[in-house]
């Protein structure tokens, strides 16, 4: 599971000791619920099925895998199913192949998710070797599922954004200036990262409220 409410507080309020614009955040929105992942392969598999589908499509074909492979989807049973069985659960043909892809690496034993590395750029090289997981895909199962509050997902464009309207930048950072700006917010980036989600949504929905000439809720 991921970082606690009381993990998140705990972060958050040590990098307000450093960084000011955490202090004003805080103030504006509040602090971030969790965002909790299971540890395993389902988590991950969720996240391959999901890509670039809606929730509703997402949702479909996941019944559908579940009763073509078994409601546990078993990553030796995800190897060895045919590939016109899972298409018929609603998976293209390139998805097909991350599944497969996820399945054989576990299944083999080449890939266990219960002791991945310590070291988390080392984790990220384990976890993309599963076709379809890049290192965003990584970063957030590490963020979410594994608790690592060091985790960065610089390349993310909310977290971008966001730290660009918290320190009051002209315009968005790049992803290396990112991760150059947040060196000094370790070992917490990773709450600084959920965070940085919390406000930009919390924003957005700011300025839509005002724009209704509504108060936000």
């Amino acid at each position: 599971m991921g970082l606690s409410a009381e993990q998140l507080k705990r972060s958050l309020d040590a990098l307000a000791a450093i960084e000011p614009a955490f202090v004003a955040g805080l103030d504006r929105y509040g602090y971030p619920e969790p965002r909790l992942r299971d540890r395993g392969h389902v988590t991950l598999l969720r996240t391959i099925i999901g890509q670039q589908v809606s929730v509703s499509s997402a949702n479909a074909i996941w019944s559908r895998l579940e009763q073509t492979v078994g409601a546990n989807l078993d990553p030796p049973v995800l190897a060895a199913a045919p590939e016109e069985a899972l298409r018929a659960a609603g998976l293209s043909r390139q998805k097909i192949s991350y599944v497969k892809s996820l399945g054989q690496l576990i299944a083999s034993g080449e890939l266990d998710l219960l002791a991945l590395p310590a070291d988390d750029e080392e984790a990220i090289a384990a976890l993309t070797r599963i076709k379809g997981i890049g290192r965003w895909s990584a970063e957030i199962y590490l963020l979410f599922a594994e608790a690592r509050g060091d985790v960065w997902p610089a390349g993310d464009l909310a977290v971008q954004e966001e730290v660009g309207q918290l320190l009051g930048l002209p315009e968005r950072p790049s992803e290396k200036m990112v991760r150059s700006l947040a060196d000094r917010w370790r070992p917490h980036r990773g709450a600084a990262a959920i965070f940085t989600w919390h406000h930009y949504t919390r924003r957005l929905n700011a300025g839509k409220a005002e724009k209704a000439g509504k108060a936000p809720v």
